[in-house]
C-alpha cells in the first residue's frame, strides 16, 4: 500500500469537500435542472484540476513516480475496459470488483486517482461524456479510497471485509449518484420528490423513498456481483497487485550518487 503524504492528504480532503458539496448544494441553495446543467462543465475542470493538484502534490513528495503513473496508468484502462464490459447492464459492473481491490493495494491517495481515471476512461470508452461525468468520477473515486482506508487484515478475513465493503460500496456508489439529478426530476414515485420548501431532513425521507422504489434493487445487484467476485477472485488480484508493487518498490528511496 503507498502512503499517502501529508500535502497530498491535505489536498485530498479539499477535493472531496468540493465533491460533497457538489453533490448536496441543491438541498442548501434552491436551482433549477437548468442552473445544475450550468454548473456539470464548471465542475468537470475543478475535478480536472484537483485530480492535477492531487498528482502534483503526490509527485511533489515523492508519492509517485514513473513506475507508479505507469501502474494507474494501466489498471484505469483496464477499469475503463471492464465497464465496457459491463456497461452498468442491470446493475452488473465488474468494473466495481477492481475498484475495491486495486484501492486496497494502492490505498487511499493512489485509490482515488485509480478510481477517477478509471471512470473517465470509461466514459471515453462508452462515449459516456456528460453532465453526470464528473459525478461519477468523484463517486468511483471515494469507493476507491475506501478501500485504501479499511482497517488492516489477511486472509480469508480480509477477502470477506473487502467483500462486505464491496457489497456497501455498490449500494453507496447508486446512493450517492441519484443525488446530482434527484432535486429536478419532474417526475417519480409518490412521496419520493423534492420538495425546495421542505426541511433537509424531510428531503431526505423522500431521498430514501424515492431510492428504494427505484435505485435499490439495480444498485444491489452492482454490490452483490462486487462481493461475490471479491471473494471468489480477490485473492489472486490482490496478491498480483501487491507482488507487482513489492517487485515495483515503490516505497524505495532514491539514492543518487
Amino acid at each position: 500500500m503507498l502512503r499517502v503524504r501529508p500535502r497530498a492528504a491535505l489536498v485530498l480532503a479539499g477535493t472531496s469537500l468540493v465533491g460533497v458539496a457538489a453533490f448536496t448544494w441543491p438541498f442548501v441553495l434552491r436551482t433549477t435542472e437548468a442552473g445544475q446543467q450550468a454548473v456539470a462543465p464548471w465542475l468537470f475542470v475543478v475535478v480536472l484540476g484537483l485530480l492535477a493538484a492531487v498528482a502534483a502534490a503526490e509527485l511533489a513528495s515523492g508519492g509517485l513516480d514513473a513506475k507508479t503513473v505507469a501502474l494507474l496508468g494501466v489498471l484505469a484502462s483496464v477499469g475503463g475496459a471492464l465497464r465496457v464490459l459491463g456497461a452498468g447492464t442491470a446493475g452488473l459492473e465488474p468494473m466495481f470488483f477492481l475498484l475495491v481491490v486495486a484501492g486496497r493495494a494502492l490505498g487511499p491517495g493512489a485509490g482515488f486517482l485509480l478510481g477517477t481515471l478509471a471512470m473517465l476512461v470509461g466514459a471515453f470508452l462508452t462515449g459516456g461524456i456528460g453532465p453526470w461525468a464528473p459525478f461519477q468520477m468523484l463517486a468511483a473515486g471515494w469507493v476507491t479510497m475506501g478501500a485504501g482506508l479499511l482497517p488492516r487484515a489477511s486472509g480469508r478475513a480480509e477477502r470477506w471485509l473487502l467483500a462486505g465493503y464491496g457489497l456497501v460500496a455498490g449500494l453507496g456508489y447508486g446512493a450517492v449518484m441519484n443525488l446530482y439529478f434527484w432535486p429536478f426530476l419532474t417526475t417519480g414515485p409518490e412521496g419520493g420528490g423534492y420538495d425546495p420548501t421542505a426541511s433537509a431532513a424531510q428531503n431526505l425521507a423522500h431521498y430514501a423513498a424515492f431510492y428504494v422504489v427505484t435505485s435499490l434493487a439495480w444498485d444491489l445487484v452492482r454490490g452483490v456481483l462486487t462481493a461475490v467476485l471479491c471473494l471468489v477472485a480477490g485473492r489472486a488480484v490482490l496478491a498480483t497487485l501487491r507482488r507487482g508493487l513489492r517487485r515495483a518498490a515503490f516505497d524505495a528511496p532514491v539514492v543518487t550518487t
